[in-house]
């Protein structure tokens, strides 16, 4: 299958209780950067990766119990140049929009729900200033 034009992994995002320590811990096991000026959404970037990990303050936090247990709390964010056309698309393939549009430096972005209920975004970047 060929990978669809105008669209790529951004970021894979965990939820957690405390951000800055998660993205530490994998920023030191993977030798990458973290990014930890906000205490409520910190990165990890790793060099030559084409996404990020990131880590998302969550409150109340349950943590997984794999594979029985809660579920596990992660979404995908996916960068893409034509926010409206790939909204459309994702909703014509079963997608439901949760919220947005929301602003913010260097980019814009919608969260909707799979078909299944996983929550996701897309982002469009655009220059900060």
């Amino acid at each position: 299958m060929t990978p669809s034009p105008g669209i790529q992994l951004r970021s894979v995002v965990l939820d957690c209780p405390d951000p800055v320590a998660l993205a530490r811990f994998y920023a030191d096991l993977l030798d990458a950067r973290a990014e930890t000026s906000d205490p409520d959404w910190c990165e990890v970037h790793v060099e030559g990766a084409a996404f990020k990990l990131a880590f998302q303050w969550a409150e109340p936090y349950r943590a997984p119990d794999w594979p029985d247990g809660a579920p596990q709390q992660v979404h995908l964010d996916l960068t893409v140049t034509d926010l409206d056309a790939t909204s459309r698309r994702a909703v014509g393939l079963g997608a439901t929009v949760l919220s947005g549009p929301v602003e913010e430096p260097g980019c814009v972005f919608m969260v909707y729900a799979d078909p299944v209920g996983h929550p996701f975004c897309l982002c469009r970047e655009r220059p900060v200033g």
